[in-house]
């Protein structure tokens, strides 16, 4: 399978242990993640934020008072791919440990996540589309060497 053209712009905001999140985001495995789940090519910046300027996010844009582990900005869609993902590195963090799982894999599964989210795909519309998705970031995953996250 030929994967997608991306460029990847990869910032740190006020990030505690920043060193942690850092290591567990090589560069190159990020722009994997997210190439294995592009159907165009894309323009996408991943931005990890601590906890203070995730909630502000969440709330001007979802009317959520609280942090979430990713949120999906998409601007087009077509020709190519324009999004930002914004990823809580403490929320992140927590539902690792909570799951039981490495960070590195849940930022994969986040990112991959995102990036459908980016081209259209959308698990709140219905359940099927929910599982639908759920299957898509399964398979994608998997190609990844990753473990069913669900």
């Amino acid at each position: 399978m030929a994967l997608q053209k991306l460029q990847l712009s990869l910032q740190f905001g006020d990030v505690p242990h920043a060193a942690r999140h850092r290591a567990a985001l090589p560069r190159h495995k990020v722009a994997r993640w997210i190439r294995h789940a592009l159907a165009l090519d894309a323009e996408i910046t991943v931005r990890i934020v601590g906890e203070d300027e995730g909630r502000a996010l969440n709330l001007s844009y979802r009317k959520k008072d609280h942090a979430t582990n990713v949120l999906t900005f998409d601007y087009t869609q077509a020709p190519v791919v324009v999004a930002d993902l914004v990823l809580c590195a403490p929320v992140v963090a927590r539902e690792a440990r909570e799951q039981g799982k490495t960070l590195q894999a849940h930022y994969a599964h986040l990112l991959v996540h995102g990036s459908l989210h980016a081209q259209g795909w959308d698990h709140e519309t219905s359940t099927q589309d929910a599982q639908e998705m759920e299957a898509y970031e399964i398979d994608i995953l998997a190609e990844l060497g990753l473990p069913n996250p669900y």
